[in-house]
């Protein structure tokens, strides 16, 4: 499944849109270079939850596999030298750093052209390389209440509610390797390079294409947050999720008729299927209700009779344990180098033949691949451990000279 084999991606990345979205390729054999400050990058410095396992960080560990690892000062001029050749050998230079970075420190996109006109510059950043916002922080949490998708998780009559899940950054990621691929694509076709720009702003956008399309050409309703337990403002009446007595169930595709012989609730009867878009508020509160009467087994039950789209609401712990979770592989145990133990993330959400893509190198030490990725460049061994010395790059301490 090494598709990307011989495609080489200098990854100038941290936090989780550029991990992750370089790991995508890494998974299917592109060799990823993670290049890190000598200190590490923010990810292996920093864990949500405050998780690790010893000290390795579970925020490092779910989106840096198959990557090898260079510690480097791109302060000093012989590190970016070191950069320099890196970016001379490579097909695709990938990075996030805030815009402008990159320049200041002479690897901006013209300079890495001259260095490498085939190159493929890709760049993720919170709102994109120019305009108003640019040197705005770009975060999750601040494009979900930009960009509406707070408000659309909100429910009336005024409350606004984030997402649980960091969506953006990960639909961000995807983008990212999409757009990386595209351009790896076109250039085998027509041997040009190009730049590849992927931000929060556009990913938090395109998750919520249907809605905002909706909004945009018609009746602008009152408000966008969810009406009661209806999942959203433009969804039918009786589509949400509803409270039972030990649980909670997410009801999609169902008629009022389907729902008042499923519920015992004779008044869903008095609507039409085509109420279900005027009538919402009505339709869903008397599910709401009639849904608290039942236990979540005695609703799955009920739903299955009548051929009602629905399902359980599950917690992490209830997922883990899914049938079709574990039978798809989508969760992974991988050994993570300086912890005492594996951990357990998620694998490549793609099959190929039906395989799954393999971890062929777990999450690596910071500089596990120094010495080896810079005589892959041309460095004798000489100059590498005159660079380490120096404190130009970086090894992980038990392998210094």
């Amino acid at each position: 499944m090494k598709f990307l084999n011989g495609i080489r991606i200098v990854s100038f990345n941290h936090f989780v849109m550029g991990p992750l979205g370089v790991q995508i390729l890494a998974d299917l054999g592109a060799d990823v270079i993670a290049v890190e400050s000598l200190d590490g990058a923010f990810q292996r410095n920093w864990s949500a939850g405050n998780r690790y396992i010893d000290d390795v960080s579970l925020t490092f560990a779910f989106a840096n596999r198959n990557k090898r690892s260079l510690a480097l000062d791109l302060k000093s001029e012989a590190g970016k030298e070191v950069a320099r050749r890196l970016i001379k050998s490579a097909d695709v230079l990938a990075e996030n750093f805030r815009p402008g970075v990159m320049d200041r420190l002479g690897l901006g996109y013209a300079k890495a052209k001259e260095i490498n006109p085939a190159l493929i510059y890709a760049a993720a950043t919170g709102y994109g390389s120019d305009g108003p916002y640019k040197d705005r922080p770009g975060q999750d949490l601040l494009l979900q209440a930009m960009s509406g998708i707070a408000a659309i998780t909100g429910r009336e009559p005024d409350e606004s509610r984030a997402v649980g899940g960091s969506v953006v950054d990960h639909h961000g990621a995807a983008l990212f390797a999409l757009g990386i691929m595209a351009a790896l694509l076109g250039r085998a076709r027509n041997n040009e390079g190009c730049r590849v720009d992927v931000s929060l702003l556009g990913a938090a956008l395109d998750l919520q294409a249907e809605g905002i399309t909706s909004f945009l050409n018609g009746k602008r309703p009152a408000s966008i947050r969810q009406p009661g337990a209806s999942a959203g403002w433009s969804a039918p009446g009786g589509y949400g999720v509803f409270p039972a007595r030990d649980g909670s169930v997410a009801i999609s595709l169902a008629t009022p008729a389907k729902l008042a012989q499923a519920l015992d609730c004779p008044a869903l009867n008095e609507f039409a299927e085509s109420d279900v878009f005027t009538r919402t508020r009505e339709i869903s509160a008397l599910v709401e209700q009639q849904c608290r009467m039942y236990s979540v087994e005695e609703l799955l039950g009920r739903f299955v009779a009548l051929d009602i789209w629905h399902t359980r609401v599950n917690d992490y712990a209830m997922m883990s344990e899914d049938p079709q979770v574990i039978h798809n592989k989508h969760l992974i145990e991988t050994e993570l180098p300086g912890a005492s133990k594996p951990v357990r993330v998620l694998s490549h959400p793609v099959r190929y033949d039906n395989q799954v893509p393999p971890v062929y190198l777990p999450p690596q030490k910071l500089g596990a691949q120094s010495r080896e990725i810079l005589g892959e460049i041309g460095y004798g061994s000489e100059e590498i451990e005159t660079l380490i010395a120096q404190r130009v790059v970086g090894v992980p301490v038990e392998v210094e000279a």
